[in-house]
């Protein structure tokens, strides 16, 4: 397994064309907004409705941590009334992007995730010093641009931060459109109820989960660990591009068999090859556990959501979690 390692990391990444074919944000009398990335552009388009104009930088299929903006995103986003951004180092790019805006602009930029407890890569290694695999060592990153501000990014994978990135949503539409607000504050009710209802599913459902353990391949999950109860043991880092050490897989190798973990996870918008590879070797299975930062062509058009993939990660968890 190990003299394979640095073919298979090299594999890894993004395996779509960095596009956006978003286009420039309508000029239909509709609020003009542009999101940096999927779960953003769901939460908009659901409290919205049909008083905004909603256009997600990151086109479908691409990884959001590969993605970097070009000069019609710019554009884009100067022409719109409203320019949402995940935060907490996500958008490595969105300091320079908005030094990039027109001068003559009036987009209101705004950070999504404040209000959320944010998970420090320190603390996750804190959290698991002395064990034999660990949460979130630094080592693993180190790609220029992903290192996240120190910080771990990923808030939207747990129901419980999609409810604080949906208000944060909605009273940055209200700000921005007051004339709507009876319309935002109704819609964002119901979403609100929806994320409740699923929030709710989680909690009952991994309480009685007979193992806590979840093997992923990239960093993705520390919210949802944090929030229900799980420990996330990762193969790389928070970036998932990032290059585990040999040691490291020889490690999480030893960890799945001496810990009864009976499926690894892979996610679907990076290479599965060292899901698999360690699966093989500690002969467990493989299913996905999405990252929901973006949806494939495939699961665009067959109506799959934010909300679904959401109810789908539920499922795998307890499917490999009994």
């Amino acid at each position: 397994m190990v003299a394979t390692i640095a073919l298979l990391t090299a594999a890894c990444g993004n395996q779509s064309n960095n596009t956006n074919t978003g286009g420039n944000a309508e000029q239909d009398g509709k609020l003009s907004v542009v999101t940096s990335f999927y779960p953003l552009y769901f939460l908009a388009k659901e409290i919205g409705g049909e008083h905004v104009s909603v256009v997600n930088l990151v086109a479908a299929g691409v990884e959001p941590h590969d993605w970097t903006p070009k000069s019609r995103d710019l554009s884009t986003a100067s022409n719109a009334n409203l320019f949402l951004y995940h935060g907490a180092g996500l958008e490595g790019w969105v300091e320079d992007f908005q030094k990039g805006l027109s001068k003559d602009s009036g987009v209101a930029v705004k950070e999504m995730s404040e209000g959320i407890a944010l998970i420090h890569a320190e603390e996750a290694e804190q959290e698991h010093e002395g064990e034999e695999v660990h949460e979130g060592e630094e080592e693993h990153e180190g790609e220029e641009g992903h290192d996240h501000e120190g910080m771990d990014p990923h808030t939207w994978v747990s129901p419980k931060s999609a409810l604080v990135l949906a208000e944060n949503i909605k009273n940055s539409l209200v700000e921005a459109d007051e004339s709507h607000k009876a319309d935002y504050e109704q819609n964002f009710a119901a979403l609100q109820d929806k994320l409740v209802a699923i929030d709710e599913e989680y909690t009952s459902e991994l309480a009685g989960a007979s193992k806590k353990d979840i093997v992923v391949s990239h960093q993705a999950f520390g919210y949802l660990a944090r929030d229900y109860g799980l420990n996330q043991v990762a193969i790389m880092g928070l970036s998932p591009e990032a290059e585990p050490r040999a040691q490291d897989l020889l490690e999480i190798t030893k960890f799945v068999e001496e810990n009864d973990v009976s499926v690894i996870f892979f996610e679907e918008l990076v290479s599965d090859s060292l899901a698999k590879t360690l699966a093989d070797e500690a002969d467990v299975e493989t299913l996905v556990l999405n990252p929901m930062e973006g949806l494939t062509s495939d699961q665009e058009k067959a109506g799959e959501s934010y909300l679904s993939l959401m109810e789908r990660n539920l499922q795998n968890l307890m499917q490999a979690l009994q």
